[in-house]
């Protein structure tokens, strides 16, 4: 027996029917409203024009709606695209000021580093001491222990026991230099004692660093406390090594017998510092005694 054959679907057929009945039918209907209107516009064109004046009239609502809608999304198209330039002329300014500040920085810290060589050469002119000039490539801050690491070495004539001090005030002193770098242990380290005094009626004091960047300041002699906020605090000269009246720190807190100091040339600040020879009292005094004698 031979299976039934599958047609299409009845229901399918009858709306494809219909569909197509009605385009003819609108077609149909279209062609003879465009022959009716040829027809009038040739036998009466004030008719025609009747009917154009009333068939704008109903068209006028739609086109306006229609036109409106059209500015609308011109509108926001146009708005759209003005936001978006304002935007990217937002950003472009906000690069260039970001790139003018980057170069503002630069300049301020070259004009710096400038005046610290000019100050670093011209306190070198004028010291008889000096050995070498160098940069100060690195200095510790997280470890106890406080170093700076110097830009000359043995070869520049730098040993160790040599004071190191920038324009500013004194740095330290050497105490390891290889060929062409020195160590050089700071004021503000635990192991580093100067001789100092306050340089407001030059009491007598010893500054003694205290391993975290700042130095712990003592008079020699108890009693009362002789310091005020603000003092400077000098090297004496005393024992040698440290030159006389160099800065050494600022005092910025008072204690129950001394006082709280913050070194006055800061290496994280400073770009360049001098090497000098070992002070030597003994020597100086012989040197004026000739003086004297001549």
């Amino acid at each position: 027996m031979a299976a039934p054959v599958v047609g299409p679907r009845p229901g399918w057929s009858r709306r494809a029917q219909y569909s197509l009945f009605f385009g003819f039918l609108a077609a149909v209907a279209g062609l003879i409203v465009g022959l009716f209107m040829l027809v009038l516009s040739l036998v009466a064109p004030s008719s025609y024009a009747a009917v154009r004046g009333a068939a704008l009239d109903v068209t006028s609502p739609i086109t306006g709606a229609l036109s409106e809608v059209g500015a609308t999304a011109s509108g926001l198209v146009g708005g759209a695209g003005d936001y978006w330039d304002a935007a990217s002329q937002n950003g472009k300014l906000k690069r260039e000021r970001a790139a003018l500040r980057r170069h503002l920085i630069r300049a301020q810290a070259i004009l710096q580093e400038n005046r610290q060589l000019k100050a670093a050469l011209n306190l070198r002119e004028h010291s008889q001491e000096s050995v070498a000039a160098g940069r100060i490539v690195g200095s510790s801050f997280e470890s106890p222990r406080r170093f700076a690491v110097l830009s000359v070495g043995r070869s520049d004539g730098v040993e160790p026991g040599m004071p190191v001090r920038t324009a500013d005030g004194l740095v330290g002193r050497v105490v390891e230099a290889g060929r062409i770098a020195s160590r050089v242990l700071l004021v503000s380290d635990r192991s580093n004692i100067v001789p100092a005094r306050i340089l407001r009626g030059g009491i007598p004091v010893i500054s003694t660093g205290r391993g975290d960047g700042t130095v712990d300041i003592r008079p020699l002699e108890v009693g009362r406390n002789p310091f005020r906020r603000g003092d400077i605090i000098i090297t004496s000269g005393t024992g040698g090594l440290y030159p006389p009246l160099v800065p050494i720190a600022r005092v910025v807190r008072l204690d129950d017998d001394g006082a709280l100091g913050l070194p006055i040339a800061d290496p994280s600040q400073a770009s360049f510092a001098i090497v000098e020879r070992p002070f030597e009292p003994e020597a100086l005094a012989v040197a004026a005694g000739s003086e004297l004698q001549r």
